[in-house]
């Protein structure tokens, strides 16, 4: 008899990621606030999720067949999604990151088997970004298909079609609140969506690091930015197609040090190890149940997305010298 959590393929894997109640950011909001388990998918990551859509999509197309090759420019963790849909689907995997993401990323995909194309890091605008890199290598590539996750809604259909259905029913129903930062704004964008299209009320932020534009954006209408951030796969400095459109209500701004400060606590105190994104996504979260209790919504459920595993940081924001050398606090147990 097959028990009824046993899946037929390993793409089943994907998704159904479990929901924790997190203590501490509860007790600092005041109501409850929770975390969806991105880092429990396969490829470790929340971006597990678009990289199937997206190949799903391109098969569907006709674009994308056998012996082909995923083509794609990202920070790491969507070329790691890539990477194992793309093996278990046949195809080969040719991923461009920006030379400045962590070694970890680096490692895992070289491992997968994906070729791997390092860039320097550059603004949107010059032709030499990881993005355009990406597209004219699949456009020089027999076979090639590219899957462009900040343009392509694939991305935030994956959401749409399961994260936000997941949230849900994992709460029987009853979220006030929803907040996430965004990279692609797939995810943002997705959650949102689905998530209103059960209930129209629940308040969707977005939680934007420094160094971002979409603060400003959503706030007063420019895209604008200010400060910096070392977070990996978040910030964003135009409106994607994945982004056009997301029902965002309200916004916050988050330093890498509150982010840190987080990551140290669900660590410390809940046995949680992140990356600062998830970070920098529960202290906005914290920030969303406060300003819900605050108008008198002491019963408020607020979710958000916990993006990936910290063993992909360990030699960034788990090591003490390369915290020191960024001028962010060394956490305590890294000092000995």
């Amino acid at each position: 008899m097959t028990a009824p959590d046993a899946q037929s393929n390993t793409l089943a894997l994907i998704g159904n990621t479990p929901l924790v109640l997190l203590k501490g950011p509860s007790a600092a909001a005041g109501c409850e606030i929770w975390g969806k388990c991105e880092f429990a998918n396969p490829g470790a990551s929340v971006k597990d999720r678009a990289a199937l859509w997206i190949i799903r999509d391109a098969e569907a197309r006709g674009e994308l067949g056998p012996g082909g090759t995923v083509v794609e420019g990202t920070a790491g963790n969507t070329g790691i999604g890539i990477a194992l849909v793309a093996n278990a689907r046949g195809y080969k995997t040719i991923i461009v990151m920006p030379d400045n993401q962590s070694k970890e990323k680096m490692d895992t995909l070289r491992a997968l088997g994906a070729e791997l194309v390092l860039v320097p890091p550059t603004k949107f605008a010059d032709p030499a970004h990881f993005v355009h890199t990406s597209r004219r290598l699949a456009e020089e590539t027999e076979g090639a298909v590219w899957a462009n996750q900040f343009d392509n809604i694939a991305n935030r259909k994956a959401h749409i079609e399961s994260t936000a259905p997941e949230i849900w029913q994992q709460m029987g129903g009853r979220i006030d609140g929803f907040t996430c930062a965004a990279g692609t704004g797939g995810t943002i964008a997705g959650v949102g969506m689905g998530l209103q299209a059960f209930d129209e009320n629940i308040r969707i932020a977005l939680t934007d690091p420094h160094g971002a534009a979409l603060y400003n954006y959503y706030a007063c209408g420019e895209l604008s930015a200010e400060g910096s951030s070392v977070a990996e796969g978040i910030g964003q400095g135009r409106i994607t197609a994945n982004l056009d459109g997301a029902p965002i209500d309200t916004q916050f701004r988050i330093s890498d040090e509150e982010g840190l400060e987080w990551v140290a606590r669900l660590l410390r105190e809940e046995g949680l190890c992140l990356g600062l994104s998830s970070g920098i996504n529960v202290a906005g979260a914290v920030a969303l149940g406060k300003q819900l209790v605050a108008e008198g919504r002491k019963d408020a459920r607020v979710a958000t997305i916990l993006c990936d595993t910290g063993f992909r940081y360990l030699s960034t924001i788990y090591n003490a010298d390369w915290l020191a050398a960024k001028g962010l606090p060394v956490f305590d147990w890294l000092k000995q």
